[in-house]
């Protein structure tokens, strides 16, 4: 019985084992011609320099077979790596050696399954990023072309005999300056998503007392949550002036974002409330609301540009469907993250952590 180590050097030779094996037949060749050469013509010379004279040979093919062997598989499997060694030549700033005392082909084999393996990757990804931009470009153009075809037939109606008609002459200017609002809005905060994602986003870092930045945001929409007779208050056990470390004005606009949906969102009469819980090194920040909810399946699509649970109501109630995208690259860009639990009929919480100051 053969070791394993013998079975798979038979399986599996390396380069190095062919030649050696090939030196080795031809030094044998060489031998028994030698003594068929002394039988046929009686010859006599000594078996020492038969020996000699065939492992000189064998050695010699053998030095021949490396030096032949090498540039022809290297021939055979260069254009291969150039393809599936690209990125590692970049990295490394130089070729790949060949070990010819290893199984180069079953190395390059490996390496076509990994490079297939991650071209497979590279096409899924493609292909997500594909499906999201035509998703995206279908949103936007809805999204623009509500205000932009509002503004269109105020103004036709206005230009058609509407202007000199005192009962609806300034209704419908005030209708048309409120979409082009809307449409301003939507650009202004297309071109900030752009540049966070460009990682153009600067963060000006300062320490601050968080509770203090959240009430100055409560006072700022108290007018709109008395509408819906929506109280605005912190959560027991949040009375204690935590200092955080983070861009003061980003954090103020997640923040307005945030209970701004919760009122938007909220029932009426009902409740929006943050609140604080100390987790060591960082402080994480929880504004929640028992407003109409999200359903589960809606749950990992929430920040998105543009969507919107339902689309009629949502714009019923104004803004531009970028708010969150824009809450959660602000996050991102502190190192933090943000995460959304949500019942229908029980309420919507927004979570995200803060450094604190030191």
């Amino acid at each position: 019985m053969l070791s394993d180590y013998w079975m798979k050097k038979i399986k599996n030779p390396t380069p190095r084992d062919v030649a050696l094996a090939s030196a080795v037949l031809i030094g044998l060749w060489v031998f028994f011609c030698l003594l068929a050469i002394q039988w046929i013509y009686r010859t006599v010379f000594s078996w020492g320099a038969a020996v000699l004279f065939s492992l000189c040979t064998a050695w010699v093919a053998y030095l021949a077979i490396i030096y032949l062997l090498r540039p022809y598989i290297y021939r055979k499997v260069k254009l291969i790596y150039k393809l599936i060694d690209q990125q590692k030549k970049k990295n490394r700033g130089q070729e790949k050696a060949m070990d010819l005392g290893k199984d180069v082909l079953a190395e390059v084999e490996r390496d076509v399954g990994i490079w297939i393996q991650h071209q497979n990757q590279e096409l899924d990804r493609l292909k997500s990023w594909q499906n999201y931009r035509r998703r995206f470009l279908g949103d936007i153009s809805h999204e623009l072309k509500t205000p932009v075809f509002n503004i269109q037939g105020y103004l036709d109606v206005l230009l058609q005999g509407g202007l000199e008609d005192a009962s609806i002459n300034r209704r419908y200017l005030e209708r048309a300056v409120k979409n082009t609002e809307r449409l301003s809005n939507i650009i202004q905060d297309l071109e900030a998503i752009s540049r966070m994602e460009a990682g153009e986003l600067i963060l000006e870092m300062s320490d601050f007392s968080i509770r203090d930045l959240v009430q100055e945001v409560f006072e700022d929409l108290e007018m709109k949550a008395s509408k819906k007779n929506i109280a605005l208050r912190f959560k027991r056990g949040a009375d204690y002036a935590f200092r955080v470390r983070a861009d003061k004005d980003n954090i103020r606009q997640v923040l307005v974002n945030l209970v701004n949906n919760s009122i938007k969102y909220g029932r009426e009469g009902g409740l929006t409330t943050v609140a604080f819980y100390d987790m060591d090194s960082y402080l994480l920040v929880e504004v929640a609301d028992n407003g109409i909810g999200i359903k589960k399946k809606h749950l990992p699509r929430i920040f998105e540009r543009f969507f919107r649970v339902d689309k009629s109501r949502s714009r019923e109630q104004g803004g531009t469907g970028l708010g969150l995208a824009i809450v959660k690259h602000i996050i991102e860009a502190h190192g933090q993250r943000i995460t959304v639990r949500s019942s229908p009929g029980v309420g919507t919480t927004f979570g995200f952590t803060l450094k604190k100051a030191n």
